[in-house]
């Protein structure tokens, strides 16, 4: 089987690479360009874009499942192709699909819904990598400055999402399915960098932005106003299932998922001073 991973050198998207091929799969990686992409020795890395769906076709020969981003294009806008990526998906024989969520249901979560394709949602509330925008003023200031410092949240590990993608891929069975996907415990920013201090023996500081403040901050960033509403709304108002921890993660992959402690050691090089 051949399993085409969109999104393959993004967080998640390396982790569903890598899963794939401690299985044994054949894996070919989707990317808008393929001499960046440094994925492992074994991927088939091809050219396109979710954004022009006509770059798909030779993407999608022989392909048996595939990793959807409902994101796309430089300013990480909701993906509005949806339809168009559900017909092509169907001709070519695609069998199922794992669609990874970006907060809200958009075109492409509709498309596929309403398709024969054997799809599943990926509701990750937050990645624990999304905390590596921390590091340079981490290494440089001892600090960092974020809106919503104490408001709760439990965050996943990027690696367990892959591997919950690429378990639901091989195995099948999980279609029509949405899966909220959490990390072991709740924690609000301030704990996190409350952990990674003590990961790296040393002092850090929070400093709270204004919602405000950080819309400015998404804005210079090159965010669009959608995107922006999203952070907001979910950083500083999450519903529920955002801070409720599931074990939807062990269920499907038989283990507990990756602690928040687990991730600072791991990617503590990239924190450190010098």
């Amino acid at each position: 089987m051949t399993f085409l991973v969109t999104g393959a050198t993004g967080k998640a998207g390396r982790h569903v690479v890598g899963q794939l091929l401690k299985e044994g799969q054949r894996v070919r990686a989707l990317t808008r360009d393929p001499a960046k992409a440094n994925l492992p020795e074994g991927v088939e890395v091809v050219r396109g874009d979710l954004t022009d769906p006509a770059t798909l076709g030779p993407a999608l020969d022989g392909v048996t499942g595939a990793h959807l981003l409902t994101m796309g294009g430089d300013d990480y806008a909701t993906l509005r192709t949806g339809p168009e990526l559900a017909e092509l998906m169907e001709k070519a024989g695609v069998r199922r699909v794992t669609l990874l969520w970006n907060g809200k249901t958009g075109p492409v979560e509709e498309a596929f819904a309403a398709s024969d394709l054997e799809w599943t949602r990926l509701e990750a509330v937050d990645f624990m990598s999304n905390t590596l925008h921390w590091a340079p003023a981490i290494k440089a200031e001892g600090r960092v400055e974020e809106p919503f410092a104490d408001v709760p949240g439990a965050v996943v590990h990027e690696a367990d999402v892959g591997e919950v993608s690429a378990r639901v891929l091989v195995d099948g069975g999980h279609g029509g399915r949405s899966y909220t996907l959490t990390g072991p415990e709740t924690l609000t920013a301030r704990q996190r960098l409350s952990v990674l201090a003590e990961v790296l023996g040393r002092k850090l500081e929070f400093v709270e932005l204004s919602e405000e403040q950080a819309r400015e901050r998404w804005r210079k960033a090159g965010y669009d106003e959608e995107l922006i509403d999203l952070l907001a709304d979910w950083q500083g108002n999450p519903p529920p299932e955002a801070y409720t921890v599931v074990p939807t993660v062990e269920r499907i992959i038989g283990r507990p998922p990756r602690t928040f402690a687990q991730w600072a050691a791991e990617h503590a090089e990239r924190f450190q001073q010098g």
